[in-house]
């Protein structure tokens, strides 16, 4: 992931074509399998709760901007995890993409999608992974270019049935469903032919974050990987 890993924000004159940022996520998606979706509620979890997940075996982080943190998370991970792939979740609005990236992102991901979020991350530096929950919403984004959506809250727009419906007229789309994902159907969403990804946060059980108990965080991460064979 070395073309991802060393993203660097970028001006305007080196924003890569929507047909590379489709193959850099294609790419971040392949090597990830399962995207931990992070809220960090202390500064001080960050590097070890990164280092929990990357022992486990999941080095491509979702770092939302729920919390206060998520921005000093993914400074502070970018500077002192290089190794590691570092993104921003949560993304709502244009002004919040701008930090993320200046922050050092090195992908976005949204809940959902609004004309001047696609539009705006159509020149954004950095490859945008937008949120959709249906067929109407996934039309606005693939006519400015998107061909790889978030589909959010996954198990509530319908799941595995709506990934098998949006593949036959959608064929070249691929999704990294997410919301009500978890070790019971994970495996059944990943041998869906249109999913690249799942993105999930079972193995940030919340009483284990806040004990500090990583040891069960990298656990749950290595497990949820052998569950995908």
């Amino acid at each position: 992931m070395s073309s991802i890993q060393n993203n660097k924000p970028a001006t305007s004159q080196s924003v890569p074509s929507m047909a590379d940022k489709v193959a850099l996520i294609d790419r971040l998606c392949a090597e990830a399998r399962i995207l931990p979706v992070i809220t960090i509620e202390r500064e001080a979890d960050i590097l070890p709760m990164a280092d929990a997940l990357a022992a486990g075996g999941l080095r491509t982080l979702e770092v939302t901007l729920r919390s206060e943190h998520g921005l000093t998370a993914i400074r502070v991970l970018r500077e002192a995890r290089p190794e590691l792939c570092v993104g921003a979740g949560t993304v709502l609005d244009e002004s919040m993409l701008a930090d993320a990236v200046a922050a050092g992102s090195q992908f976005i991901v949204t809940p959902g999608s609004t004309p001047e979020l696609l539009k705006a991350g159509v020149s954004c530096p950095v490859p945008l992974l937008p949120g959709i929950g249906s067929a109407s919403e996934l039309m606005v984004g693939y006519a400015l270019g998107y061909r790889r959506f978030k589909l959010f809250p996954a198990e509530i727009v319908g799941g595995i049935p709506a990934l098998k419906a949006l593949g036959g007229p959608f064929g070249n789309v691929r999704f990294c469903p997410t919301g009500g994902v978890n070790p019971s159907n994970v495996k059944n969403y990943m041998a869906q032919p249109n999913v690249m990804c799942v993105g999930g946060s079972w193995m940030l059980d919340s009483a284990w974050t806040r004990a500090g108990d990583w040891q069960r965080v990298q656990q749950a991460s290595a497990e949820a990987l052998q569950l995908l064979g």
